[in-house]
């Protein structure tokens, strides 16, 4: 990992503990930012250390992956600081069809930061988008265009709904389960890469950061790599006649 993202985990880890101390003395909740798998881990780090503030996460869905951090147990419940906003083309029979890094990419332009935004989920010809309770109103008057397509956007109305994405079930020969071997093999990288991959600090394992390139991937494990996508391990399947193990795999956004 680089020694610039070494020393952003350390001012992250830092001001997690101060949180945790404003929530405890003044008996009040603080939050966090919206926080992403990389940055989640200054919270695994100090997770122990903080604990005896009270500490929770929540995305916004159980499928998020961006989550902001509560700490706090002040003996009365309060609701996290986040919106649910409903994007949906004006006139649907002229929409394009969009992709999230659309969605992204128009929300960014409106000039807020990453950190009060969370998950976005293609719903439709539209998107469900969490954000930070703060911004909600501001990109709902503002995001009126996603590429070349006109948008309302609103607060979602009743329960989340969102679409379950099937991943794509394919089968890879490989020499055993070993973390380095599956990545390479399921994005087409040599070794080498995959393994530079895990010194960069972009292999994610059940959401927690790993550099060991060696790690045995489990039944229902789910890999992350940033920058490549995500894809959950099945177990193995049976041998190919060349003697290695075929192993089932399902990708989600496959590049």
């Amino acid at each position: 990992m680089a020694v610039a993202e070494e020393k952003d985990l350390q001012q992250l880890k830092n001001r997690l503990i101060e949180l945790a101390d404003k929530a405890y003395s003044r008996n009040i909740y603080t939050y966090t930012p919206f926080l992403g798998l990389a940055e989640q881990q200054a919270f695994y780090a100090v997770e122990r250390e903080v604990s005896y503030a009270g500490c929770a996460m929540e995305g916004g869905a159980p499928q998020c992956e961006r989550k902001i951090i509560r700490f706090g147990n002040p003996g009365y419940e309060e609701a996290y600081p986040i919106a649910r906003l409903e994007i949906l083309p004006k006139t649907p029979k002229f929409a394009q069809t969009l992709t999230h890094r659309d969605f992204l990419g128009a929300v960014m332009n409106l000039g807020i930061e990453r950190d009060v935004v969370g998950d976005i989920f293609i719903k439709g010809q539209g998107a469900m988008l969490f954000c930070h309770e703060n911004i909600a109103d501001y990109i709902i008057e503002n995001l009126d265009q996603v590429k070349h397509t006109n948008v309302k956007c609103a607060r979602a109305q009743g329960e989340t709904v969102l679409e379950t994405v099937e991943p794509e079930r394919v089968s890879v020969t490989v020499a055993s389960p070993r973390a380095d071997g599956l990545i390479a093999k399921v994005y087409h990288l040599s070794r080498q890469e995959s393994q530079e991959l895990f010194r960069m600090g972009r292999i994610f394992i059940n959401g927690i950061a790993t550099e060991n390139v060696s790690h045995q991937l489990k039944e229902g494990d789910a890999v992350t790599v940033r920058g490549f996508g995500k894809f959950l391990f099945y177990g193995q399947s049976g041998v190919s006649k060349k003697g290695k193990d075929r192993m089932e795999i399902g990708i989600f956004g496959r590049l």
